[in-house]
This record gives C-alpha cells, sequence and structure tokens, in this order.
C-alpha cells in the first residue's frame, strides 16, 4: 500500500496540472493544447521519478534526460534533418531501458503500468502488426479510390498492401519448398524491407515532431506553397487549406501585435493552367477579404525548391536590412518543403494545414518516397550490399 501513495498523489497533481494547462491554453490565440498537455506529462513524470530514485538513493535518470536534453539541442539547431527521427526514437529506447531499471528498484506503480503498456503495444505490434497493417491499407486504399481520381500517387498504399501481401504467401506458402541457395538468396529481402521500415519511421516520426511549430507572431512575410488549379485557373480545396491557413496566421498576428504581414503567394503556371498558381491563389485570399496591397505574388516557380528560391528573392529585394519569415502547406509536406527551404538558405519554419485523415497515408508515402529519391545513393548502397551478401551465400549453398 506504501507504494500507492506516491502514485496517487502523483495522479492528483497531475490532473489538477493538466486542467490549469488546458485553462490556460484555452484563451490562446494558438491553444494547441494537445502540444502543451504532452510537454506537462513530460515534466510532471520526469520530477516524480526524480524523486523515486533520490529516495532509493540513485539518479540514473539523468541519463535519459540528459540525452534528451541532447536530442531537443539537435532537433532546435536544426528542424529539417532525418536524423532527428533517429534520435527521437533512440530516446525512446533509452527510456524504455530506464524504466525497466526503474521498476527494478522501486516497483512503483505508474512506471510498472507505463512499461506494461509499452511492451504490450511491442507485442501486440509483432503478433498482429503485419497483418492490421495489412488490412489497414486495404481499407485505406479503397476509401482514396472512391473518393479521389485514379492515379499512381493515390495507389501507394494499394501498392503497398499487395506487396506485404505477396511477401507474406511466399513466406508462408511458397519458401519451404524452394531449395535452399533459392531461399538463400532472397534471405536479403527482410533485411531490405526491415532497414526502408526503420527510416520511413525516423521520417514519419520527424515529421510529426515538425508539425508543433510556434512560430511568434513577429512575421514580415507569409508564404504560401502553390499546388495545382481546378480547370487551371480555381485553388483545389487541398491548395485553398493551405491559403487558409496563411490567413489564419496573418489575422492572428494583425489581431495579437498589430503587426501587419506580406502574404507571398509562391507558385508558376503550369502547360495546362490558364494562370499561374500564385494569381488563383491571390484571387482567394481576395475572396476571403484580404486586402489586395497585403498580397505580393511570386509566379515564375515549378517546384518546391524554386517557391523557397524565388520567394527569398523577392523577399529580400523589399526587406534588405533582413525579415521573419514562415511558409504555410499541407502537414505531410511541410517537413520536406522545410528541407528545400535550408536548402534555399532561407531561414524559415512551415505551418501545416489539416488533410483528411484518409488521405494522409498516400501523402506520407508519398513524401517519404521523394525523400528516399534526395538521398537515393545512400539506400541504393545500402541495398547493394544486402543483396551482395545474400547472392554470395546463394552461390557458397549452391556448390556445396
Amino acid at each position: 500500500m506504501t507504494n500507492f501513495i506516491p502514485a496517487i498523489l502523483f495522479i492528483l497533481l497531475f490532473f489538477i496540472g493538466l486542467i490549469l494547462v488546458l485553462k490556460w491554453r484555452k484563451g490562446q490565440d494558438d491553444p494547441d493544447r494537445f502540444f502543451f498537455s504532452m510537454i506537462w506529462a513530460l515534466i510532471s513524470l520526469s520530477v516524480y521519478l526524480l524523486i523515486l530514485e533520490i529516495m532509493h538513493g540513485s539518479c540514473f535518470i539523468l541519463i535519459p534526460l540528459g540525452y534528451l536534453t541532447f536530442v531537443l539541442w539537435m532537433y532546435f539547431r536544426d528542424k529539417t534533418r532525418l536524423v532527428n527521427g533517429f534520435l527521437f526514437n533512440s530516446f525512446v529506447v533509452v527510456f524504455g531501458t530506464y524504466l525497466v531499471y526503474n521498476v527494478s528498484v522501486t516497483s512503483d506503480p505508474i512506471a510498472f503500468g507505463l512499461l506494461i503498456g509499452a511492451l504490450a503495444l511491442f507485442l501486440l505490434f509483432g503478433f498482429f502488426g503485419i497483418f492490421s497493417l495489412m488490412i489497414f491499407l486495404y481499407w485505406n486504399a479503397a476509401v482514396v479510390l472512391k473518393k479521389e481520381r485514379r492515379s499512381l500517387p493515390n495507389l501507394l498504399t494499394l501498392l503497398l498492401a499487395i506487396f506485404l501481401t505477396v511477401v507474406l504467401i511466399y513466406d508462408l506458402f511458397i519458401a519451404q519448398n524452394l531449395p535452399t541457395w533459392v531461399t538463400s538468396l532472397f534471405s536479403g529481402l527482410p533485411l531490405i524491407m526491415l532497414y526502408f521500415a526503420v527510416a520511413f519511421l525516423n521520417f514519419l516520426t520527424v515529421s510529426v515532431l515538425y508539425q508543433f511549430n510556434h512560430p511568434r507572431y513577429r512575421q514580415d512575410y507569409i508564404i504560401a506553397l502553390g499546388a495545382g488549379l481546378i480547370d487551371g485557373e480555381r485553388v483545389t480545396p487541398l491548395l485553398a487549406r493551405r491559403i487558409d491557413t496563411a490567413i489564419s496566421f496573418y489575422r492572428r498576428q494583425l489581431a495579437k501585435t498589430k503587426k501587419e504581414a506580406k502574404l507571398l503567394m509562391s507558385g508558376g503556371q503550369g502547360s495546362d493552367e490558364k494562370i499561374s498558381e500564385a494569381q488563383a491563389m491571390k484571387n482567394y485570399a481576395l475572396s476571403q477579404g484580404v486586402p489586395e496591397g497585403d498580397i505580393l505574388l511570386e509566379d515564375k516557380s515549378t517546384n518546391t525548391l524554386e517557391n523557397m528560391r524565388f520567394s527569398k528573392a523577392i523577399m529580400e529585394q523589399r526587406s534588405p536590412e533582413g525579415y521573419q519569415a514562415i511558409f504555410t502547406s499541407n502537414n505531410y509536406h511541410i517537413f520536406r518543403a522545410g528541407m528545400y527551404a535550408r536548402e534555399a538558405g532561407l531561414k524559415a519554419d512551415g505551418l501545416g494545414a489539416k488533410t483528411a485523415f484518409y488521405y494522409l497515408p498516400n501523402a506520407f508515402l508519398r513524401e517519404y518516397i521523394a525523400i528516399l529519391m534526395l538521398h537515393k545513393r545512400r539506400h541504393l548502397v545500402v541495398v547493394t550490399l544486402i543483396m551482395a551478401v545474400s547472392v554470395l551465400s546463394s552461390i557458397i549453398m549452391f556448390f556445396n
């Protein structure tokens, strides 16, 4: 019973603090209750575990906290590096290892509950992960095909589901009936799949972390990134959400600080478009009540990198003394857009517009493939080395 008294007190204080955090954020222009609730949970849990350890004569929690400090330093030093996803995921492993130690020393019910929950999720995914993933991918593919046009980017979840199905059928029904040298030839496939799965997990993690940007209300420019048009002259719902996010920040900043920002619409004219994306975006912003004098156009770019480069040139020309800028795009796209901003030498964080949930799996897979292509040589080397070992092993078995 003694072990439960600190746990009960912690739970009580945690929920009191959580209510205060939610009340505090309710009156803010950008409440983001989830982000600040997670911050409070991390701080309160860290203090609780530290007190428990001090009571038992140790302070090993300083190891995961020190590593978390390093992870956060790396992240805020440059938010657009893929290594940040790996570092955060490795922190989760370090913290999980620490929980095992804490439970063994303190027998605390809070730490024990966290550990059991983490192990349950891990085991659940280990035993049912691939089947659950396949079911989800087929379901998502059916929804996307029903609601969106049939194009290769919209078929990514279906293609992945089919690939996983083929691999599963091969592993369960075919592999055991093949000669050993043939199965050895394909033995590198699981390693390659694991490599790309870990790479995707790191990408997804850093993409989610990047969603929690909170730029201050002191921006001189808000860049809205363009996308394709309907009938060559009207913004799509997806593009409208990007512009709405920019307009929302523009209005919140004006209301809070009285500082006027310029909306910089960035997008050129495609071969199948009647007007530039920037002009269509301006027309939409005007229809939403934005004064024409607060809208600038960048209408020469053909891709995201050029969006950043050409927008930077306009801002530097207008504000040679320096400026503050952010950009808006859809939430699945802002991390890669941030990478292009860094490549263009533009110091700007991204704000993500919400995207329909059913569309996110395809969208993130498309972003992942695009980022893989940015580092294709590195991935090609890894795949080649794995396959070389498999081929060599297969040859040896064939002649033995």
